[in-house]
């Protein structure tokens, strides 16, 4: 994608195919109010769109696609984010790769670390409108169990460290332990979220205010 307008039609093109806001988000990798925004501009036709430089949101759009959509760099990518925590922690036996997109990166985790894996579906995945905390996530049935262990915590991005925090606590209410968490692209400089270290291949952060 080249620019906001590209931006905007893929958000219009996912939300014809019934996507809710927060599965946009998560495919355009941008936060829950910019993929309103986008849906929002989307909702006319081209000419009757508002210009998108009026009252545009704060975030950054990140299009990893390329490593996404090849096999070999998605494992040497996943190879590389394992290497982030091959010295963190010495009984870690499962890795959590957070749906959607941080679940095949976990996949590549998971093998290298020799950890056997599970998934977890944040609730931003169900949410359209409103508080989002009404909302709950869940662990896939079929894939490991937390079972009170040990665990990497996995995602592509990090935008506002939400979704990251709520894995964070789904994982301890089912009475595991996150040791550290990984990302590929860090939107905010994050270092740890609810007591977990976190670590990235890539930190992008805004300088100035967009003006």
């Amino acid at each position: 994608m080249k620019n906001v307008d590209d931006l905007i039609d893929s958000a219009a093109g996912l939300a014809e195919r019934g996507l809710s806001k927060g599965e946009i988000a998560d495919e355009l990798n941008v936060s829950r109010e910019t993929a309103s925004w986008l849906v929002e501009r989307a909702d006319g036709t081209q000419t009757e769109r508002e210009p998108v430089e009026t009252a545009s949101p704060h975030d950054i759009h990140v299009d990893w696609s390329a490593l996404g959509r090849d096999s070999d760099r998605l494992a040497h990518t996943g190879a590389s984010m394992a290497d982030l925590l091959s010295k963190r922690g010495e009984d870690v036996d499962l890795t959590v790769g957070i749906e959607k997109a941080g679940a095949p990166l976990a996949t590549v985790v998971a093998r290298e670390l020799d950890t056997d894996l599970a998934t977890y579906a944040p609730r931003k995945h169900q949410w359209e409108e409103g508080d989002i905390e009404e909302l709950g996530g869940s662990f896939s049935r079929n894939f490991a169990g937390i079972r009170e262990r040990e665990c990497y915590v996995v995602d592509d991005t990090i935008t506002s460290g939400t979704t990251m925090e709520e894995t964070v606590k789904a994982i301890r209410e089912q009475g595991g332990t996150p040791v550290a968490c990984v990302v590929l692209v860090d939107k905010q400089g994050v270092d740890e979220v609810a007591g977990v270290p976190v670590y990235s291949l890539l930190q992008v952060l805004r300088v100035g205010n967009g003006e």
